[in-house]
């Protein structure tokens, strides 16, 4: 019988190509072991760590449940608060959460799209700022919806459903726009150099899942849809703190994979590099590279070649 694999540390961090040359993390490669490689993209790194949740990943339902746990026997689909904007090709999603919103000001630019959305049927559900939630009909089509990953910086065309099932969707979409170009809200952020809530970004659609499976023991992340996954597979899950990220031991993720390199260099490094020392680390790029460091191997010395 095979021995089971040693539980490592993981590190789940931006695509390699972020880190330049002299970048602390540069520096340990060589002296690691290069692994096969493994998924690119954070959709896909969500699957790797965890199984059962089916494909599209039901984004909307695991984070409502997460949010306010009710998310059970009903169909959901995000429509989280995003900026787009047109330019000479078409018009481009630039940014979907992470607004700075307050609820407050969540709350006032949902009010007028309420009707819209109870007249297709829909429920509205400010669940926090940066995330709104639509509780569906169970009869409702629902078309294939691109993650914001897959459709930042592009088009909207690319992305909106198309054909005759998608129609209905990309009207409401389209009345959804104007009304909140319209709000007074948003000529009160562009006053102040913020950017205008102009769009919802429509995905993640489906119903809640069974219990999940996962080789985590716990995640460490800000992350709210992988904290909602590792609380559905009924693994720990913490906040990323200096404590939590310090005390991080084998079979845990910590997710930087968001973090500028330099911010990890500056601010996280410190904190990482005792983790190296106590015990076997697997990193994982969002470039889909993978490398296995074991606490011995700060002695490969002679491994120097940039990797």
């Amino acid at each position: 019988m095979n021995a089971r694999p040693e539980p490592s540390l993981h590190l789940w961090l931006p695509a390699l190509a972020a880190f330049a040359p002299g970048h602390p993390l540069r520096e340990l490669l060589p002296r690691a072991d290069r692994q096969a490689d493994g998924a690119a993209g954070y959709l896909a790194g969500l699957d790797e760590f965890f199984r059962g949740a089916g494909s599209p990943l039901p984004a909307a339902a695991l984070t409502r449940e997460w949010i306010a746990g009710d998310a059970a026997a009903t169909r959901w689909l995000s429509a989280d608060p995003a900026w787009v904007q047109p330019d000479m090709s078409g018009v481009r999603l630039l940014a979907c959460g992470q607004l700075q919103l307050t609820m407050a000001e969540a709350q006032a630019l949902a009010e007028p799209l309420r009707a819209v959305f109870d007249e297709a049927g829909m429920q509205l559900e400010v669940s926090t700022p940066d995330r709104w939630h639509l509780r569906l009909p169970p009869e409702l089509p629902l078309p294939l919806f691109a993650a914001p990953e897959q459709a930042l910086g592009e088009d909207l065309a690319q992305h909106l459903p198309p054909g005759v099932d998608g129609r209905r969707w990309r009207v409401l979409l389209n009345e959804i726009q104007v009304l909140l170009h319209q709000h007074p809200l948003n000529a009160a952020r562009r006053a102040r150099g913020a950017a205008p809530v102009n769009s919802l970004w429509l995905w993640g659609g489906g119903t809640l899942p069974g219990r999940l499976h996962s080789v985590l023991r716990g995640v460490i992340s800000d992350d709210l849809l992988l904290r909602s996954l590792a609380a559905r597979a009924g693994i720990g899950q913490h906040a990323r703190t200096p404590a939590s990220v310090a005390a991080a031991s084998r079979g845990w993720l910590i997710d930087l994979q968001d973090l500028p390199a330099g911010e990890i260099a500056a601010h996280w490094w410190p904190l990482l590099q005792p983790l190296f020392g106590r015990q076997p680390v697997v990193l994982h790029f969002a470039s889909a590279e993978r490398w296995q460091h074991r606490p011995w191997h700060r002695w490969r010395r002679w491994r120097r070649a940039a990797p």
